[in-house]
């Protein structure tokens, strides 16, 4: 039958009995008349039709919709049948059959239909119920759920032979005759009876069992000889739990003022873990159970709303049986259990919570007073091993400002005993959270003590007798004063380091020759203040904002203090450079070049000079020499050219000596964060820490887990000695800049030679990673990879005898010439030197004049030179990797990038040898990029592969480590 939707009808549900599954309920919807009664149209109604009725359908109704659902005889057998997924007559034979059948699979279906059924009978307030006929009518009899709870009292009487009991209903405090009235238990916990057409369920969880032997009987007859034992184990429950009245005994009922505590239980074992040495190593959870005890009997919490009297006393005493039962205070159990969940203990649902040992004690610790103010005293199991330390811990540190460092004051106090500083820091320090107190007990170090101060105390100087903090640690101590951490006495002074805005302004020299602009005197006054408290800094300003004209400054007013010599090193290509910036913005400097094969290698030499200049070469080739001198400022410029801290070149520099040190760099990390530490324990030693607590406590966190309070806590500590300048910060003091990607086509003798080796490659390659793992194909991977980009620039890169052209080849010739006859001076960037020996040869057979610079350049002054004074050079061809840094080529009003490089921050270096201070025109960039290639997805790659973009740390990992199988397959598709 179908029940039209454009007629009136009626959802209903109706009960029926199933074989092995019990009672069970199933939805109807019931077409009604014209006096809007039910008829005997009707259609069932499921999940899967639910929608076309929604118009009388609210949202209880969908819920037991998809109740009944689940416990349908076919969804059962589904449920829980095998594989092979009998028909559901044959399921429920096989599973419930007398003999054979599976008693722990009934006991499992049982279970889940109760659940099911108890959720349902709750629901069915206010709904349409009826038992079912047998002949399928859903509607054959009305059953009416009652609104109100009923209440079941139990009656014993006690005589000289035996005891009798039976329990008594009452439904609005009227008696209600249920036994041999053909009642029906439909659920036991909690019992819900249906009698004669009305549904009750009763007040206090009443279960199911305890009716059900009374349908039809008039009582339970229990013999002399047996009520002591029927008495202990199965009267005393019913007593405690239920409403009793009783004849022949005494139950005493008693109100006790009750008392709360937690119960701290130590949780052990977590077999299968091993330490390095393959020794067990076992967990340790602590348990923390809310407990309420009533004279002298204890309940667990888990209890509350479950009974309504709590404790009960049995004594057998000259044939007499007395029952003492304590009712509990539930009023004062509720109270209790909310303020302990307000306390951040997550009680709620079960009583207790379990929770990692650390973060017990550290939770009773913080809330030892709030506890003690609730009168909740904190117990101890008797199974533990040890007794621990329960109670108030503090410390309290102050910090005051010495010459060079902060003295730190501490008091560490757990419980009546003052503990010794150096204890406490060794064992925060080591992560180590026991120790044995003089009493015997156990402490545990709080965990907040772990957060708040282990990066102070590693820090703390370990040759000190007194616990004292380097100046250079200026973020740690204004970390504690902010957080209320510390008493903290401060130099005003010195608090202005974190805000570059608000230090004061100096005076440059007179004696320099040019004009600094706003932001570049901003660096200078920073680089004076550094300057004052011999710290080390690290000018990070965007390539081309000026870092050398505010470094000369710096170094003119050492000059005209009379601090000393200072040495600078550096790129060789950049000694030439320096020397000419000099000349123009600080001519009274003496400049010794110490570079090249006769230069005098006598230190004493150095003290007639304002600056030596020398080479990151010379430097490591001369580190004994260079050692031996006291400088006053050491000034690194393309400072992550010791990124690598286990590099010569690195160790080298480290050996030297000065009062100051500065770092320059556009790119201060390249890879991974660990080039920030090797630049930065140069510029302040130990400001970060040893090399392996920085791992550990900030490149892992950061790079693998992404953590952000560990990148912030890192931020705060280099901030004060980082100036980093973004060019979007400084952008009306610099032209326009556009960029442009220029996406060509192959050629199709190009395509034909690059599809060949991309499919060559792609299955190699991805056979290699299903053996050995992206891990180990990276040198496989590159050298495919560089083969493609190189197919995408010009087969003649890879095959020399190649004698077709390409697609970008073209393109870029095309535009060169436009842009040549418009009158522009273009700069044309390429990762490979033999890419560019094609252009060389183009250009040369059209007569178009160029300079020239890669690695083997020997005369870069004259190239570079030729290009920004002669108007008739207007192509310069170079290097991406000779020519991205320290050039100025303001001459320059277009760039173009060949090749897409890894690291985007490298393109970035390139184009701004052109867009820089000093460039007056508009700077235009093009990418070519070759459609269809691996050149197209790396673009792609590198916007999804960059990290905390734009910010201070802008960590990068090398780009082929950070591709995955699916990033591999991509660029190889």
């Amino acid at each position: 039958m179908k029940v039209s939707t454009s007629e009136p009808f009626k959802l209903v549900y109706s009960l029926f009995e199933h074989q092995y599954l019990g009672y069970l309920f199933e939805s109807f919807v019931v077409q009604l008349n014209s006096e809007n009664k039910l008829t005997l149209l009707h259609q069932n109604i499921s999940s899967r039709n639910a929608h076309e009725f929604s118009s009388k359908l609210d949202d209880i109704d969908y819920e037991l919709i998809h109740l009944m659902d689940d416990i349908q005889p076919e969804s059962i057998a589904h449920r829980f049948g095998n594989k092979k997924r009998q028909k559901p007559n044959m399921f429920f034979l096989t599973v419930f059959d007398e003999k054979k059948g599976d008693k722990l699979l009934q006991e499992r279906i049982l279970e889940f239909v109760e659940e099911h059924r108890v959720k349902m009978l709750n629901k069915l307030q206010s709904k349409m119920v009826f038992e079912m006929g047998k002949d399928g009518n859903p509607t054959y009899k009305t059953i009416r759920v009652q609104k109100n709870k009923a209440d079941i009292v139990f009656r014993f009487w006690r005589n000289e032979d035996h005891t009798n009991y039976r329990p008594f209903m009452y439904y609005d405090n009227e008696k209600v005759e249920f036994q041999y009235k053909n009642a029906v238990v439909l659920s036991n916990k909690p019992a819900w009876l249906l009698l004669e057409g009305k549904l009750y369920t009763f007040n206090g969880e009443v279960d199911g069992k305890k009716i059900k032997p009374f349908l039809f009987k008039n009582f339970i007859a229990v013999p002399k000889k047996m009520e002591a034992s029927y008495y202990e184990k199965f009267i005393s429950h019913l007593i405690e739990d239920y409403q009793v009245k009783a004849s022949g005994f005494d139950i005493i009922t008693k109100e006790d003022k009750p008392s709360a505590s937690i119960l701290l239980k130590e949780i052990k074992g977590q077999e299968g873990l091993f330490d390095k040495d393959d020794a067990p190593v076992f967990a340790s959870e602590v348990e923390l159970r809310l407990m309420y005890h009533y004279n002298g009997d204890t309940v667990d919490a888990s209890t509350i709303g479950k009974r309504s009297q709590v404790t009960l006393e049995h004594i057998e005493e000259n044939d007499d049986f007395i029952f003492t039962k304590t009712r509990r205070d539930q009023r004062f159990e509720k109270d209790i259990r909310n303020h302990v969940i307000d306390l951040d203990l997550d009680i709620a649902k079960k009583g207790f919570v379990v929770l990692p040992k650390n973060d017990a004690f550290s939770w009773i610790s913080t809330n030892s007073d709030k506890l003690n103010a609730l009168n909740i005293e904190i117990t101890q199991g008797e199974d533990l091993d040890k007794i621990y330390f329960i109670g108030q811990s503090t410390i309290n540190l102050e910090v005051s400002e010495d010459r060079d460092w902060f003295d730190i004051k501490t008091k560490v106090v757990f419980g009546e005993f003052e503990i010794p500083f150096i204890k406490i820091r060794k064992l925060i320090v080591s992560g180590r959270h026991e120790f044995e107190l003089p009493n015997g007990e156990i402490a545990v170090i709080p965990n907040v003590w772990f957060t708040q101060y282990q990066e102070l105390f590693y820090f703390l100087d370990n040759d000190s007798e007194t616990p004292r903090l380097h100046k250079h640690h200026l973020a740690l101590v204004q970390e504690l004063q902010e957080g209320s951490l510390a008493k903290v006495s401060l130099n005003k002074k010195l608090e202005r380091l974190n805000d570059f805005e608000t230090i004061e302004d100096y005076e440059l020299p007179k004696s320099f020759k040019g004009k600094l602009r706003p932001y570049q005197k901003a660096g200078y006054n920073w680089m004076r203040f550094l300057s004052e408290y011999n710290f080390g800094g690290c000018l990070a300003d965007d390539m081309g904002l000026g870092k050398t004209v505010q470094t000369l400054a710096i170094l003119e007013n050492e000059r005209v203090s009379e601090n000393g010599t200072s040495l600078l090193i550096m790129p060789t290509s950049l000694v030439y450079n320096w020397e000419m910036e000099a000349k123009k913005f600080t001519p009274k400097i003496k400049i010794l070049n110490y570079t090249g094969t006769n230069r005098s290698k006598n230190p004493e030499n150095f003290g007639w000079y304002d600056i030596v200049i020398t080479s990151y070469g010379t430097a490591r080739i001369d580190a004994e020499i260079l050692s031996s001198y006291y400088f006053n400022y050491i000034v690194l410029d393309e400072a992550q050219t010791i990124k690598n801290p286990n590099s010569n070149i690195t160790k080298a520099v480290n050996k030297l000596k000065s009062r100051k040190r500065l770092l320059l760099s556009g790119t201060p990390i390249e890879n991974t964060t660990m080039d920030l530490w090797s630049q930065m324990n140069f510029a302040n030693e130990g400001l970060l820490g040893g090399q392996n607590f920085f791992k550990k406590e900030f490149l892992t966190p950061i790079e693998r887990k992404k953590d952000e309070a560990k990148y912030a806590k890192l931020y705060r500590l280099i901030k004060p000695f980082i100036m980093r300048r973004h060019k979007s910060q400084v952008a009306s003091e610099l032209p326009e800049k556009i960029e442009k990607v220029m996406y060509v086509d192959m050629t199709p003798e190009q395509k034909v030679k690059y599809e060949e080796v991309k499919s060559s490659y792609r299955n190699e390659i991805l056979e290699h990673i299903e053996t050995t793992g992206v891990k180990g194909s990276q040198f496989m991977l590159l050298k495919g990879l560089t083969e493609l980009r190189q197919l995408a620039n010009h087969p003649r890169l890879t095959e020399e005898s190649y004698k077709h052209s390409a697609g970008k080849f073209e393109e870029v010739i095309r535009t060169l010439e436009n842009a040549t006859q418009e009158g522009h001076k273009i700069l044309v960037f390429s990762q490979f030197v033999k890419h560019l020996t094609i252009f060389r040869k183009e250009l040369d057979s059209k007569k178009i004049k160029y300079s020239y610079l890669d690695g083997g350049t020997k005369d870069r002054k004259a190239e570079v030179d030729k290009f920004q004074n002669d108007k008739d050079v207007q192509v310069f061809l170079i290097s991406l990797k000779a020519g991205g840094l320290g050039l100025n080529l303001t001459a320059a009003d277009y760039v173009f990038i060949l090749d897409p490089w890894w690291n985007p921050a490298i393109e970035a270096q390139a184009i701004d040898r052109a867009h820089r201070i000093g460039q007056e025109n508009k700077v235009l960039v093009y990418k070519f990029i070759t459609r269809g290639t691996v050149e197209e997805k790396i673009l792609a790659l590198q916007q999804s592969k960059k990290e905390l973009a734009d910010n201070l740390i802008t960590t990068e990992e090398s780009f082929m480590k950070k591709l995955t199988q699916d990033d591999i397959s991509t660029l190889l598709t």
